[in-house]
Formats: C-alpha cells, sequence, structure tokens
C-alpha cells in the first residue's frame, strides 16, 4: 500500500523522540519531518544518538500542513489548541494529540483509549490519546467498573519513573534527588484523574465511586506500576475470565496469571495485569512503560487503527527483561 505521509510535531522530548523512534521503522510510513523550533537544522541522530544509521533527517522548524496524512504533536500540555489554530491541518489529515488539551474529547476529538474506543478511533480524523496513568489505571480497573464491582472507594497507587515528568530539568528529575529516593505528588488530586472518570462514566453511567490515588515518584527512567484494591466477594477465577473476556480483543493487553514485574512491560506497547484476592479484595497490578503505551505507542497503536492497519505494526518490540 502507498506509505503514509507522517509528521511529528514537538520531535525533540521525550514523548517526540519515542514517536521517532517507531516511525522510522514503521513499516506504512513516510516519516516527511520531524519538527522543533530549539533544534531546527540538526541531524535527528544527533539529539537522539541511539538514532544514528537509522534515518538522516533533519529537524525543521517550518511546520507544513499541505499532503500530510498524519500529525502526531507532542507539544506542552495547554499549546496544542493554540497550534492548531495557528496552523491548520486539511480536514482528513489525521491529528493524533499527545497532551491534555482535547482528552474531555472537545472539539472532535476522540479519546484515543483502544481497549475502550476501537470503533470510534476508527472512524476518527481527530484523537486525544490518554495519560500514560490514566492508562496503567483504566486498564486496570475497567473490566471492574464495567462488572459493577466498583461501588465504593478505591484505593490506587502508581509509581512512575522520571521519563513521566518530560525532558525539562526539575529538582524532582535531578539524579540527586531521585537514586535512592522515592516521594509523593499530587495526592488525590492528579490530573489524570479527570479523564479515568470520564470512561468509568462512559462505561459504567452514573459511576461516581472515589478514586484514592497515591502517586509516587521512582528511582528508574521509564515504567509505570499500578496496584488498586476493591471490595470483591466473587471467585477470583470468575474475575479472571471476565478481564480476559473484556480484553480478548485487545493485542497488547494481557493477563497474567503468575506474578508480573515492570521490567515485563518496559520497552513495549504491553500493559500487563495481574489479579490477587485476598482478605475479601480484589487486588489488580498493572504494569505499562510510561513513554510507549503511556504515550507513543498508544499513540501509534491509534494512527494503526485510524488508517486501518494492523493494530501491532510498527509495535512488535522486544522488551528488556533484565
Amino acid at each position: 500500500m502507498k506509505k503514509i505521509k507522517t509528521a511529528v510535531i514537538g520531535a525533540a522530548g521525550y514523548t517526540g523522540g519515542e514517536l521517532l523512534r517507531l516511525l522510522v521503522h514503521h513499516p506504512h510510513v513516510d516519516l516527511v519531518y520531524a519538527h522543533s523550533n530549539s533544534q531546527k537544522g540538526k541531524k535527528v541522530s544527533d539529539l537522539h544518538p541511539d538514532l544514528i544509521g537509522d534515518t538522516e533527517l533533519e529537524f525543521s522548524g517550518e511546520v507544513i500542513t499541505e499532503g500530510i496524512d498524519a500529525v502526531f504533536l507532542a507539544l506542552p500540555h495547554g499549546a496544542t489548541k493554540g497550534f492548531l489554530e495557528e496552523h491548520p491541518f486539511g480536514k482528513d489529515t489525521v491529528i493524533i494529540d499527545l497532551s491534555t488539551d482535547f482528552r474531555n474529547e472537545s472539539n472532535g476529538f476522540v479519546y484515543g483509549l483502544p481497549e475502550i474506543n476501537k470503533e470510534k478511533i476508527k472512524t476518527s480524523k481527530r484523537i486525544a490519546n490518554p495519560g500514560c496513568f490514566a492508562t496503567g489505571i483504566q486498564l486496570a480497573l475497567a473490566p471492574a467498573v464495567a462488572a459493577g464491582w466498583v461501588n465504593q472507594p478505591v484505593h490506587i497507587s502508581g509509581i512512575t519513573g522520571s521519563t513521566g515528568a518530560g525532558k525539562g530539568l526539575s529538582e524532582t528529575t535531578h539524579f540527586s534527588y531521585r537514586s535512592g529516593n522515592m516521594s509523593v505528588y499530587k495526592l488525590f488530586t492528579h490530573q489524570h484523574l479527570k479523564e479515568i472518570k470520564q470512561t468509568f462514566g462512559q462505561i459504567r453511567p452514573g459511576f461516581d465511586s472515589e478514586l484514592l490515588f497515591v502517586p509516587y515518584r521512582g528511582n528508574f527512567t521509564r515504567g509505570i506500576w499500578v496496584t488498586a484494591y476493591l471490595p470483591f466477594e466473587g471467585d477470583l477465577l470468575d474475575a479472571l475470565s471476565i478481564y480476559e473476556s473484556f480484553y480478548k480483543d485487545a493485542p497488547f493487553t494481557h493477563v497474567s496469571h503468575i506474578d508480573i514485574d515492570l521490567k515485563q512491560a518496559v520497552n513495549t506497547n504491553k500493559c500487563i495485569l495481574h489479579l490477587q484476592k485476598e482478605k475479601g479484595q480484589l487486588v489488580i497490578y498493572s504494569a505499562i512503560d510510561n513513554l510507549l503505551k503511556g504515550a507513543s505507542g498508544q499513540a501509534v497503536q491509534n494512527f494503526n487503527l485510524a488508517f486501518g492497519l494492523d493494530e501491532r505494526s510498527g509495535l512488535n518490540l522486544k522488551g528488556i527483561a533484565f
């Protein structure tokens, strides 16, 4: 088939760099340009040195809107709306936004969580990619919400690597802060809770259970581990059956019957789940790579769906394992 002319805006950051790594090897993509105002004229492989030998592309400071089939927007949160007003793409260009700007499904955007909205994504030209914690938490709890098991406050904890905070330097991403350290931030108020509640309200109208989420900063670079638990009177085997049925058509979300660890998911587009029942509680563990299934990998998954491709195209990645 004809290759899809594709651009990445904001290609110098972590999610932009991950998009380039995926797209230069995607069998159906013609990567037309990678945009960055701060890096224009530089070789992509000078900023992302692991791409040496994979691409000779240089960063462009010019935004080209004509003749582009798909554009990924990896801009800072709050910047996308103004960017699109200044640089309108054609109505047939598929726009996949990785910021928070349109996750409320405003301006004609569809929320891009494939496990929930696959059919909508297939026919959409405007896709709002979910947040990283939001992805891990929603995939952990969506089957339980759909089954009507979530009727009380749900306790959730999640730990993320330092890349989740973006490429900009700050005190809490500095090596001397993160190394050998852990800390809590945005207790019960994390911004991803809005999109999580929006999805759960669509899955189960009237959903209003409290999500008591404790986010942690981890002393590693990438990956997210989520633990959630809720009262559950049923049998563990029944819960496993419900979860496996819910994700039967989800090629990247897997329910493991044995203990899991974070490195199984790092460097992949997988979400790996494991369930336990202890002391009347259903406990769900969820592991993803925050830059892949939590951002750029899921964006490419949405791209594949929007163009009628195999959902796994360009995403058969090797986990680091150890």
